[in-house]
């Protein structure tokens, strides 16, 4: 008798495997959607498109890319939020969005980690702090300096209140000691545009926005927001090279499902997308963009993001800054 039980209990237990097994050795037999919570061209968007052709190429299915921007990124990740969890509705979004939007918002008709599954990061991109030609600045430590000597007079520039550009001040000025005024824009091109025309004193900018005002000498970069320097601006020392100590951030992008997405889907994504970001093709296309492939297991940017979560909230906090 126990020996029936034992049969008839191991049966079960494979028998509830089944159709997770299943799922994931025929995933996907249909066309699958990768939503894009911002306007196209950017590099989320770039990133999504690269990803998603290869995606399509190597599972022989449709995968399409859908545009849904607003409101800063909620309107085209609340609507993955609610999706069916079965792998057709997925989110390629980036640190921005996904990480400081929590604490940005009070409504937020989301929540960041409990309403989302994580299935793999894409890569990473840094920010240059740059200077227009007529602020005396040559150097960081020169530009930390003349911040010091009159605080609140020198300025800077971002997308917008919230935006990665605008905490990235917000963060050099609480970890640096220094003031400098913020002015948002309405989009980080009008803010180096300022810059380059001696309108503005600085901005942060990522890299591949600004590289090439850089490259013909219409701004200057002093320092570069990652860890360590980047290849698309070799030359540029980091934030902490130039005495603030541990200072390293390096904005992610990464693909997200819905809550309770099947662990063998999940595991394929995360294995079909390693593999893609080895691809040379695919290498040269995040290069241009300033990106540095980033792999992880799905658990892995399930704790980057929350740690980023509460990294932001710091910045937010200090700043003051509410969307709504």
């Amino acid at each position: 008798m126990k020996v029936v039980r034992s049969l008839i209990a191991g049966v079960a237990a494979a028998w509830a495997l089944w159709p997770s097994c299943l799922m994931a050795e025929d995933f996907p037999t249909r066309l699958v959607r990768i939503v894009v919570p911002q306007s196209p061209g950017g590099a989320t968007d770039t990133f999504a498109r690269t990803i998603g052709q290869k995606l399509s190429e190597h599972w022989k299915q449709p995968v399409v890319i859908e545009n849904r921007a607003g409101a800063g990124g909620v309107i085209g990740t609340e609507s993955v939020a609610k999706a069916p969890a079965d792998g057709y509705t997925l989110l390629v979004t980036y640190e921005g969005s996904q990480a400081i939007n929590p604490s940005l918002y009070e409504n937020l008709p989301f929540d960041s980690i409990k309403d989302f599954t994580p299935i793999g990061t894409i890569a990473t991109t840094p920010f240059l702090l740059i200077v227009g030609q007529k602020v005396q600045a040559k150097t960081f430590q020169e530009f930390l300096a003349l911040a010091r000597t009159d605080p609140g007079k020198m300025n800077y520039g971002s997308a917008g209140n919230g935006s990665v550009n605008h905490l990235l001040g917000e963060m050099l000025q609480v970890e640096a000691g220094i003031r400098i005024t913020h002015v948002p824009y309405k989009g980080a091109p009008q803010a180096i545009s300022d810059v380059i025309g001696g309108h503005l004193d600085s901005a942060f900018a990522s890299a591949p926005s600004v590289i090439a005002s850089v490259q013909q000498g219409l701004v200057r970069a002093l320092a570069i927001s990652s860890g360590k320097r980047a290849a698309i601006s070799p030359d540029t020392p980091t934030i902490a090279e130039g005495g603030v100590k541990d200072f390293d951030v390096s904005p992610w992008w990464g693909i997200f499902g819905p809550a309770g997405l099947p662990p063998s889907v999940v595991s394929k994504i995360n294995a079909d997308l390693a593999e893609i970001l080895k691809a040379p093709d695919v290498l040269e296309v995040l290069a241009k963009q300033g990106g540095t492939p980033l792999i992880s297991s799905p658990e892995q940017f399930r704790n980057l993001l929350a740690k980023d979560i509460a990294k932001w909230a710091k910045t937010v906090k200090a700043a003051g800054v509410k969307a709504n």
